[in-house]
């Protein structure tokens, strides 16, 4: 497994991590021991980064996390955390009170004095520009509940506007060969700062894995049945906005580029590894083989210039019309 440099946090960590909402809630019932299992198969195979929400599970996912940290003492795993999404989403809401009061619940879960990296959960857009946010993330800093911080974005404008402030560490946003935006300003501008690039959904909530067709359901707690009109929060989040039917014959597409004897996922997930200015990959896992699986993609070896066009003309195809200005 290949490592680099968290952004400003200056943290190294496996450019393949782990995302952890499934071990929450929203994918359907995961049970305790069982998401355990993926973190010790994720371990095993190089993982040294964790990604979780004080709202997935409200805060299960987190207490797992914390579990699985204190069985293995001198473990050198980074679990970066986010906050803001347990309360309305508006702008009044992000004040340092707040945050100590989040921060403090995290650390508690998590059963750590200070959080590694704290993320702001795709907060409305007028908070990234608000002076007194940043402010107060500095003062959580200095007080050492936290380490660094970050955000976690929806639209390519939220994390340029992040970017340019001097005391974010990392910019959490969804990148996967469906959705190609973040590679025409944010991923140059956060090389250009140091600012370290989280890349979310990198498989489309499972499309890329090539396994699913039209007819492909699923359980009725699972966003991807509940969340497809964005009834529940950003339609982004799901299936990265797409069509499901498009997705699946898009994905079909992508697996005619795949080299022999790789899966579609793991290839999927090296693609979006080997963008430049990607700090981490956070693929979820909801069984120990997909966590092996999805490290595999962590030593790859580079898919090449005629796979990286292959995926701009799908793209071009399939979604840039419909999802390029949307995000």
């Amino acid at each position: 497994m290949h490592s680099r440099e968290l952004g400003r946090t200056h943290r190294t960590v496996s450019e393949i991590g782990l995302g952890t909402w499934q071990l929450g809630a929203d994918w359907g019932d995961v049970h305790e021991e069982d998401a355990l299992a993926v973190l010790d198969a994720a371990v095993d195979h190089g993982v040294t980064f964790f990604d979780t929400a004080d709202v997935y599970g409200d805060g299960r996912s987190e207490q797992t996390i914390g579990s699985y940290l204190a069985s293995n003492p001198g473990h050198s795993i980074t679990v970066a955390t986010k906050m803001g999404r347990r309360e309305a989403q508006v702008a009044s809401n992000y004040v340092l009170d707040n945050f100590r009061l989040w921060t403090d619940r995290s650390r508690q879960n998590l059963g750590v004095d200070t959080l590694d990296l704290v993320q702001l959960h795709c907060p409305p857009s007028e908070v990234f520009t608000d002076d007194a946010v940043y402010d107060a993330l500095d003062t959580l800093f200095s007080e050492e509940r936290i380490a660094a911080y970050g955000f976690s974005v929806e639209t390519a404008d939220q994390a340029l506007a992040a970017i340019a402030r001097p005391g974010t560490a990392t910019i959490q946003i969804i990148l996967n060969a469906f959705r190609l935006k973040p590679l025409d300003e944010v991923l140059p501008a956060a090389r250009a700062a140091g600012v370290g690039i989280i890349a979310r959904v990198p498989l489309a909530s499972g499309l890329l894995s090539g396994k699913y067709t039209a007819e492909t359901t699923f359980d009725a707690n699972d966003h991807r049945t509940f969340n497809r009109d964005g009834s529940a929060f950003d339609v982004g989040e799901t299936f990265s906005g797409v069509d499901f039917a498009t997705g699946v014959e898009a994905a079909r597409a992508f697996a005619e580029l795949v080299p022999e004897g790789v899966a579609p996922a793991t290839a999927a997930l090296a693609w979006v590894a080997q963008q430049p200015g990607v700090s981490a990959v956070i693929p979820g896992a909801r069984t120990p083989g997909q966590a092996v699986g999805n490290a595999e993609a962590g030593s790859l070896p580079p898919l090449g210039a005629a796979f990286d066009d292959g995926v701009h003309a799908i793209y071009d195809r399939y979604f840039r019309q419909s999802i390029h200005s949307r995000w």
